[in-house]
């Protein structure tokens, strides 16, 4: 059975356990047959290969197939997660000005997560429904689903806000100055990922280059050699 971890990726991309170990099952017993078939092939060809190299690959493949689902799954965890800071960033930022308008804690809360759109804020609404329906902290279920969905920022969002109680002034300072961490971890994120790709759009002219010097410079380096 997956562990913890995984089970809150599996969660987070809302795919059910069995089906993920069924996955895993299927790729797996597909890289083990899947080089016997292609030496089956090769041997009716007349051209059979080492026993060695298909029993090499179908080892290689069905260990790879059985872990390739759990590295789709926590890649698709981690891009869910990051799309939900993005949402909370925005969430807090309705908060803030419902509440410059006039607006209750509650009823803000409640109205700017049915005013967003997608998966995030869906997330956010259920979690505000359930503290209405059982009567509980809006800040409870909240932490609840940070802790859910490892988003330690919704988490330590609900932390600071239970101690702020439903003062409006308070509450509003602590929106203002989560969701201005929020921008700057945002911001300082892009950034890294515009320096990451940065550096990989010179590794093609790096490869251009050496590929030019090889070109230019191995018909006189051959012409040296063979005149030695």
């Amino acid at each position: 059975m997956p562990h913890s971890s995984l089970n809150k990726d599996l969660a987070i991309t809302e795919r059910s356990v069995e089906v993920h170990l069924a996955e895993k099952a299927a790729l797996a017993l597909t890289g083990l047959l899947l080089p016997a078939a292609v030496e089956l092939l090769l041997t009716l060809g007349g051209r059979p290969l080492p026993w060695a190299m298909p029993l090499a690959g179908s080892l290689a493949l069905a260990v790879g197939g059985f872990l390739l689902p759990d590295i789709m799954v926590r890649s698709e965890a981690a891009k869910r997660r990051a799309a939900f800071r993005h949402a909370l960033g925005a969430f807090l930022n309705l908060v803030h000005l419902l509440l410059a308008g006039g607006a209750g804690v509650e009823g803000a809360l409640a109205d700017a997560a049915r005013v967003g759109h997608g998966w995030a804020f869906q997330q956010l609404d259920r979690a505000l429904d359930i503290a209405r329906l059982t009567r509980t902290s809006p800040w409870r279920t909240l932490g609840q689903l940070g802790d859910e969905l490892e988003i330690n920022e919704l988490s330590e969002l609900a932390a600071a806000l239970s101690l702020a109680g439903t003062e409006g002034a308070k509450v509003r300072a602590s929106l203002a100055a989560k969701a201005a961490a929020l921008r700057h971890q945002g911001g300082s994120e892009a950034e890294a990922e515009a320096n990451a790709a940065t550096e990989w759009m010179t590794l093609p002219a790096a490869l251009m280059a050496v590929g030019f010097i090889v070109f230019v410079f191995y018909p006189a380096l051959a012409h040296v050699t063979t005149s030695l």
